[in-house]
């Protein structure tokens, strides 16, 4: 198992490598001149050429790409070309507020996919089965801005039962420690603020996880109903055990393998739709920072914000493979 998990993370080096010089070539070809963003459309040549020279923008594309891959490797992922502040400080603070934000969604996600693939793959061909073969294909159909803005107009607009944006009602005073507003409410002592943040909550983590949702009820489903037939559970079942012991331990012990493999999947899906969740409830996370940094045409932000994902995703991937040996035991790996 070690050794396994060495060679994983080891083949993910060259995987990182390789994706930082696509993801570097691709954003420099994209039109737009970070010079001209930084100082404005009326800027005079010799100012563009100046901060260009400054940033370095007026080297080989190699040599950019040489400068910036020792800067990562010493771990500095460089600065914003607008703010001049370093991406390191302000993903440290923004990170934050996208994994609060993707973990309220994975749990929704997980919490409510999981018994709704069971119920459908107990009641095959049956009114439930019907009702949740609906609800995934309407939660997989929906964008998600469009359920977003459909959730604050309804939610908050109308029944106002919730808030429409932001991570904490801003007239509190209230002073973050680590960026976590539960856990910084639940520091502070003050039960009211982390009702609150928990209400700001809600309808961007149900936004960001519906498309999880109808995906992992889905996989759930069909790895019940496969589990379900084969020989093992009928012997358990001619054998006299009792439904539920046959659930537990013959059924879910192995229909677990595909559906824990869809949602390691789905933490990449999620920090992927946390962009345009983030900018549709002004949630102040590392998606909004993306979209932004877009907007301004921030190459330093973007390249650096794309191999985080990209380094994430990879983790992920890497703790389910791992996973496997301890949800089944029959798996070895060479």
């Amino acid at each position: 198992m070690l050794k396994y998990i060495v060679r994983r993370v080891l083949a993910a080096i060259p995987v990182l490598f390789g994706l930082s010089i696509i993801v570097f070539s691709f954003i420099h070809l994209l039109p737009g001149d970070p010079a001209v963003a930084l100082l404005g459309q009326h800027a005079t040549p010799d100012r563009v050429a100046k901060i260009r020279e400054d940033l370095g923008l007026d080297h080989p594309l190699y040599v950019q790409y040489l400068a910036y891959l020792g800067k990562l490797l010493q771990g500095d992922l460089g600065k914003s070309v607008i703010n001049n502040r370093p991406v390191v400080g302000e993903f440290a603070v923004r990170f934050p507020g996208t994994v609060e934000l993707t973990i309220a969604a994975l749990v929704f996600a997980v919490g409510l996919g999981i018994p709704l693939g069971r119920l459908g793959a107990r009641h095959v061909q049956g009114f439930r089965d019907g009702l949740v073969t609906v609800i995934s294909l309407v939660g997989i159909s929906i964008p998600i801005f469009v359920l977003g803005l459909t959730l604050q107009f309804f939610l908050s607009v109308q029944l106002k039962w919730l808030p429409t944006s932001g991570r904490i009602d801003p007239r509190l005073d209230f002073e973050a420690v680590t960026n976590f507003m539960l856990v910084d409410t639940l520091l502070a002592g003050r039960w009211d603020w982390f009702v609150d943040a928990v209400k700001h909550l809600i309808l961007p983590a149900i936004a960001l996880g519906s498309i999880p949702l109808a995906i992992i009820t889905r996989i759930t489903r069909a790895a019940v109903l496969d589990v379900t037939n084969e020989d093992y559970v009928r012997t358990a079942r001619a054998k006299g055990l009792n439904e539920h012991r046959v659930d537990d331990r013959h059924i879910m012990r192995n229909a677990w393998l595909p559906v824990t493999t869809v949602i390691g999947l789905q933490v990449g899906g999620l920090l992927a739709g946390a962009v345009i969740t983030e900018s549709v409830f002004s949630w102040n996370g590392v998606g909004k920072y993306v979209v932004e940094a877009i907007k301004d045409h921030d190459y330093f932000v973007v390249q650096s914000m794309i191999l985080i994902f990209a380094f994430i995703f990879l983790v992920v991937n890497l703790v389910v493979d791992v996973g496997y040996a301890f949800l089944n035991p029959r798996i070895r790996y060479s």
